[in-house]
């Protein structure tokens, strides 16, 4: 979706308006909302809460403008994303100057630098509120922006040029966040904030052992409150207290504060550990049925609301768990972050070797439309390992694991069930996991082997994420994790502005390289409507040095094959075009296939999509062409190479 397709310049007034109508909720409406509400809480409770929910949809409602209330009566959920959403994921405050806020700063770095302009139209900026801790996600005050990144103005500006993506930390908040302190002090209003215990013995040594968290800390910290000592539960860390979501009234906030986000310019909403939201002793605490229907109401109000707000999972867990996020296709998240694939990707370059990750593109499936992937390989985290957790084997996790420590990657570990200790993540920077430090290389071969890997993620049906780091090619920062004793600080590496700018003056530095290269791909990228995240993909598996995939357009009227070289060295790939599924030889039963070389792809394209026959492709990214011969299509790539390739026939309708 362009940003001019919904634009929100004055969307939503400041100030509620009641001289107009008064949102009416239909029947339909109400009965679903009071259905998620006594899957939660119990009829009783459910008819108690819903009017307040009501309220909070009213009083939203009356902010927006007319503009806003005509805008959303023509949304088309299957056009909510398109080619050309790409997001750039960075903190507010990774880029810093003298002469402007962070936020500010950031604006005008991804406007002035040459690549870069129109090559992200979303930006999720992590969580830019005022924090106590863990660098943004122990929030002390969830409806303020953090002075030292910026202010709304800023916020209100970035949403104008770009849609934005937030964060919605709704698991958890900071100790000293005002809420919490007043539990503490016994304010009536607070009771339940958080879920709490007299004895840490009232949570049993068999139900601890059957928690699953993303942490080996203790699940339990004391607080003292105006009654004595208390424990509370701390998924994540002690100064982070998970939100009591058997508490109705929690849910109610957490709503007022999700529409508030819409209100001030959020495009997305990323329900950031949403997995952990809801606790019940005697279960995992993880990915509950609660949780869900959490997920669904959460999704009902903003059909109601805002239908142009889409949500978006961070479950970093099991890829089979994962996915269940996407509930029917239509009823839970929009977007799901797609973590199997970064250690997937990892250890194709580090085996020089596709045949994995092409058998699990293979397996992808995509319950509707109004759904989709988010195309992950670096994020401010690190590079989760639980997603490819029965895709990649113990031994080729392992193996993964031991070649990023060789690269100076730091590891993470989580508490798995019977309190088992086990890796959850690798903490790097993409460009230091895929290349060696002290290895006599070129750097434009470095360069070369970090924009193959992003290639994949570019192909790939989704919408691709790049963090900032990922997208300059940062080095590992272990200096400052020896300061603040942080893993994950090993990619949090603070930027001056002003140096940044005079690397780019450099054309042979390693961030101008990045950019410049890049830029090349998500300019082509944007600009191409095969790359529609719903249009078809189709894996070919014709040699492990190459990763092969068809992309479709979702009206049949473009096709762009696209091969990476995933070695270091020159590789020459022959595809058959009846495999490909050219017009006039294309085998209309799955038996026609030749055997050899293997065809990954579940099914052979419809003839409908057939691929035009053509004597002549031509690669987009290299810039040259391919002429078939003898019916095939033979390409030859050198180390690492990037070749989307798109027939003549196509080309040549494009520029008409």
């Amino acid at each position: 979706m362009s940003k001019q397709d919904f634009p929100k310049r004055k969307a939503y007034s400041l100030t509620p308006d009641y001289t107009r109508p008064l949102l009416k909720l239909s029947s339909a409406q109400r009965q679903q909302l009071l259905g998620r509400l006594t899957f939660l809480y119990g009829k009783s409770a459910a008819t108690q809460h819903l009017p307040e929910l009501e309220r909070l949809l009213k009083v939203h409602d009356a902010h927006k403008t007319p503009e806003k209330k005509a805008q959303n009566g023509h949304f088309d959920p299957s056009d909510r994303f398109t080619q050309q959403d790409v997001a750039l994921i960075t903190y507010g405050d990774i880029l810093l100057s003298d002469a402007a806020s962070p936020l500010a700063t950031l604006a005008d770095f991804l406007e002035s630098t040459s690549g870069l302009r129109g090559a992200f139209n979303t930006l999720h900026i992590l969580p830019f509120f005022p924090y106590s801790s863990d660098r943004g996600f122990s929030i002390t005050d969830f409806k303020a922006v953090d002075p030292n990144v910026g202010s709304w103005q800023d916020i209100e500006s970035l949403s104008e040029r770009y849609r934005l993506m937030f964060d919605g930390v709704f698991n958890h908040a900071s100790s000293q966040s005002m809420p919490f302190q007043e539990m503490l002090n016994g304010n009536p209003n607070y009771q339940d904030f958080a879920t709490t215990y007299h004895s840490p013995d009232e949570l049993t040594p068999d139900q601890r052992a059957i928690i699953v968290r993303p942490r080996t800390s203790d699940i339990l910290t004391q607080y003292q409150s105006i009654d004595g000592p208390i424990w509370v539960w701390t998924t994540f860390s002690p100064d982070q207290i998970d939100l009591n979501f058997t508490n109705p009234k929690v849910l109610l906030e957490v709503i007022d504060t999700l529409l508030l986000y819409v209100r001030r310019g959020a495009d997305i909403i990323r329900l950031d550990a949403v997995t952990y939201l809801w606790e019940e002793p005697g279960t995992p605490c993880a990915n509950l049925a609660q949780t869900h229907e959490v997920i669904r109401l959460f999704r009902d109000v903003l059909n109601i609301a805002a239908p142009q707000v889409a949500l978006t999972t961070e479950t970093n867990i099991p890829h089979e768990e994962n996915i269940t996020y996407f509930g029917n296709g239509y009823d839970e998240a929009q977007m799901v972050y797609n973590f199997a694939l970064p250690p997937l990707v990892l250890y194709t370059f580090y085996q020089e070797d596709t045949t994995e990750l092409s058998k699990w593109v293979n397996t992808l499936e995509y319950p509707s439309d109004a759904m989709t992937f988010f195309n992950i390989l670096d994020t401010h985290d690190g590079i989760g390992l639980l997603g490819v957790k029965n895709i990649l084997s113990e031994q080729q996790i392992s193996f993964v694991i031991r070649c990023a420590r060789e690269h100076g990657a730091l590891v993470s570990y989580r508490t798995a069930e019977e309190g088992m200790e086990e890796p959850y993540e690798i903490n790097s920077t993409w460009f230091s996991a895929l290349n060696l430090d002290g290895e006599h290389e070129d750097l434009d071969l470095q360069v070369k082997r970090m924009v193959a890997s992003r290639s994949i993620a570019l192909v790939l049906r989704g919408i691709p994420g790049i963090y900032l780091h990922g997208l300059i090619g940062t080095h590992n920062n272990i200096e400052t994790v020896l300061k603040t004793k942080v893993k994950r600080d090993i990619n949090r590496t603070v930027i001056h502005y002003s140096d940044l700018r005079q690397e780019l003056k450099n054309s042979e530095a390693r961030v101008s390289q990045m950019i410049t290269q890049l830029g090349r791909l998500l300019d082509i990228r944007v600009n191409n409507k095969a790359f529609h995240p719903n249009g078809d993909q189709k894996v070919f598996q014709l040699d492990p040095s190459i990763f092969a995939l068809l992309r479709i357009s979702p009206d049949c009227e473009q096709h762009i094959l696209t091969l990476t070289n995933v070695t270091s060295r020159r590789c020459q790939i022959s595809l058959p075009l009846e495999q490909l599924g050219v017009a006039g030889i294309y085998p209309q039963e799955r038996s026609e296939l030749p055997d050899p070389p293997e065809m990954l792809s579940a099914r052979p394209i419809k003839p409908l999509c057939a691929i035009p026959q053509d004597n002549y492709w031509y690669d987009l990214m290299g810039q040259r062409g391919w002429r078939i011969v003898n019916n095939t299509l033979d390409v030859t790539l050198a180390a690492y190479d990037v070749a989307w390739l798109i027939p003549m026939i196509e080309l040549e309708r494009m520029i008409e």
